[in-house]
C-alpha cells in the first residue's frame, strides 16, 4: 500500500463475485464513482444527502485500493461490482449529470478517523431492505431534509472522531511491492514498512521475534523476523522480502489491524512517515552520502574503472563523477544520481568482495565492513567481532566501556559505539554503518599492530629473567 493515501487515476473492477469467472474493466476513478453513485442513490435526493453518500462511496473504494485488499489475495483487480462484497457498479450505464458534476467536485476527498491516515472503511447500506452499523442511504435523505450538512450526516453515522481529507494528490496506482526484493543490508522506507508491520503482526503471532528498532535498516533481527513469518505462512524461509512475502505480510497486517472494518485499529501518521530520501544526488550531505563514498572507495580498489573519493559526507562533483563511473562499469544509465538500481549494483559489488574474506582476524587486521549496518537487536558474528575490536580500543581509551563479546548488540554495545563515535568525531547514532566500522577497524589495526611483537622482539624486559 502507498505510504500515504492518494487518488488513483484508474480503478479495475471485477464484474462479479471475487471467485467468479467474470470480466475485469479498468476505468477512470472519477467515472467509477459517478457510476456507483448513479446506481445507488437517486439524482432527485437533496444534494447534501447525495454528497454524504458520495463521500462514503469514495472512502470505501479508496480503502480497498489503499490496503490492496484483493491484490494481496492474489486477484488482479481492485474491487468487485457486487453489493455482497463491495459497491453496486453497472458497466456501461449512463450516469446522471448532476451526480457526474458532484463527482468531479468531490473526487479528491475522503473520510478518515482522526489520528489515522487510511481512508475509512465507510460501511453503508440502503437502510430499508438491508440495515448495518454504518450509513443508511435512505436515512441520509431525512437528515438532509432536516437541514444537516454532509459532514453532520457523516458524523451522525460514523461518530464525531472523523474528518474529511480534501484534495488528496493523484497517483498512477502502481503496486506497492518494491521493485527489488528487500534483504539484509538494505536501508529504505520499504524496509521500515516491513519492520512496523512484522512487529504489529508479532503481537498476534508471538513466535515472530520483535525488531528492536524500526529504523529502516535491514539487519539480522529483521531477517529473523521475516524468516519466522515465512515459516508460519508457508513461504520459503529465505529472509528475503520479495513480492509474495511483501503481499502476505500486508495481507496479515490488514487482518490483525482490521483495516477493512468500520472500527479498525487504524494506521497512524508515525507508521508511514518517510525516513530516507528516494535517491542521492549532487548537493546532498550526511551519513547516507558517507556510506556511499565508503562503498565507492572500497570497490575502487578492485575495479580500475572506478575512482576513489574523499569520504567527507558531501556529494560534490567528484562523487558525481565516481557515481557515473560506477554506472558505466555496471552497464547502467550514466546520470550521476544514486537511485535504487545504482545503489544495489554498488552494494552487490561490495558484498561480492567482502564475502570472500573469512569472518576471522586476517593477520591481526580487522575485516572490512560486512555490508549490514549493526545496531541494537542485531545478533551475528560481525557483532562479536565489533565487540572484540571495541574492547581492544577501550584498553587504550578508557572513555569507551568494555563489552562482553556475546555477538548480541545490546545497550552496553550501543553505549560503547556512541562513545567511540564521540571520540572519532562521528555522528553519535549508536549505529555501526560503513563509516563507523571503518573508523573502528582503522584504530583497531593501529593498536593491534603496535602491540604485536615482531620476530626477535621482547616486551621491554628479559624473558625468563
Amino acid at each position: 500500500m502507498p505510504e500515504l493515501p492518494s487518488i488513483p487515476e484508474t480503478i479495475t473492477v471485477h464484474l462479479g463475485a471475487p471467485n467468479e469467472n467474470a470480466e475485469n474493466v479498468t476505468i477512470p476513478f472519477l467515472d467509477y464513482i459517478a457510476n456507483v453513485a448513479s446506481s445507488e442513490v437517486y439524482p432527485t435526493w437533496p444534494e447534501n444527502a447525495i454528497r454524504a453518500n458520495m463521500y462514503a462511496q469514495m472512502s470505501f473504494a479508496l480503502n480497498r485500493i489503499y490496503t490492496e485488499y484483493y491484490r494481496t489475495r492474489g486477484y488482479d483487480f481492485d474491487i468487485t461490482s457486487t453489493t455482497a462484497n463491495d459497491q453496486f457498479f453497472v458497466n456501461g450505464r449512463d450516469v446522471f449529470s448532476n451526480i457526474r458534476e458532484l463527482a468531479g467536485e468531490l473526487i479528491g476527498d475522503y473520510i478518515r478517523r482522526s489520528g489515522n491516515v487510511e481512508p475509512l472503511f465507510a460501511q453503508y447500506c440502503n437502510g430499508t431492505t438491508v440495515t448495518c452499523n454504518g450509513l443508511s442511504q435512505w436515512g441520509t435523505v431525512a437528515l438532509a431534509e432536516d437541514g444537516l450538512t454532509p459532514f453532520e450526516i457523516l458524523t451522525y453515522y460514523y461518530g464525531d472522531n472523523i474528518e474529511l481529507v480534501r484534495d488528496a494528490p493523484f497517483s498512477d496506482g502502481s503496486p506497492s511491492a518494491p521493485a527489488v526484493p528487500l534483504r539484509e543490508g538494505f536501508a529504505n522506507d520499504d524496509v521500515r514498512t516491513v519492520q512496523i508491520r512484522l512487529n504489529r503482526i508479532s503481537s498476534n503471532f508471538p513466535s515472530i521475534p520483535k525488531i528492536a528498532v524500526t529504523d529502516g535498516i535491514f539487519g539480522t533481527d529483521t531477517t529473523a523476523a521475516v524468516k519466522r513469518f515465512q515459516e508460519i505462512f508457508g513461504l520459503t524461509p529465505d529472509g528475503i522480502v520479495g513480492n509474495a512475502t511483501w503481499y502476505n505480510i500486508q495481507n496479515v497486517y490488514i487482518g490483525v489491524k482490521r483495516l477493512n472494518d468500520l472500527n479498525s485499529e487504524g494506521i497512524t501518521l508515525q507508521e508511514v512517515t518517510q525516513q530516507y530520501p528516494g535517491m542521492l544526488a549532487e548537493g546532498d550531505t550526511g551519513n547516507a552520502v558517507l556510506n556511499l563514498q565508503y562503498f565507492i572507495t572500497y570497490v575502487s580498489q578492485f575495479y580500475d574503472t572506478i575512482p576513489a573519493v574523499a569520504i567527507d559526507g558531501s556529494f560534490g562533483p567528484s562523487t558525481t563523477s565516481a557515481v557515473r563511473a560506477v554506472q558505466r562499469t555496471f552497464g547502467l544509465p550514466e546520470d550521476g544520481i544514486v537511485g535504487e538500481v545504482t545503489w544495489n549494483a554498488l552494494y552487490r559489488a561490495y558484498r561480492g568482495i567482502v564475502d570472500t574474506i573469512p569472518r576471522e582476524y586476517v593477520e591481526g587486521n580487522a575485516i572490512p565492513f560486512g555490508g549490514v549496518p549493526l545496531r541494537i537487536g542485531a545478533e551475528s558474528e560481525d557483532v562479536r567481532l565489533l565487540q572484540e575490536y571495541l574492547n581492544l580500543i577501550a584498553a587504550s581509551y578508557p572513555e569507551i566501556p568494555t563489552v562482553n563479546p556475546t555477538g548480541y548488540f545490546g545497550p552496553r554495545t550501543e553505549e560503547a559505539v556512541i562513545a567511540f563515535q564521540n571520540l572519532a568525531g562521528l555522528s553519535p547514532t549508536g549505529i555501526v554503518g560503513a563509516v563507523t566500522w571503518s573508523a573502528i577497524a582503522d584504530l583497531f589495526n593501529q593498536l593491534s599492530i603496535g602491540s604485536t611483537l615482531q620476530e626477535g622482539q621482547y616486551p621491554g624486559f628479559t624473558v625468563g629473567a
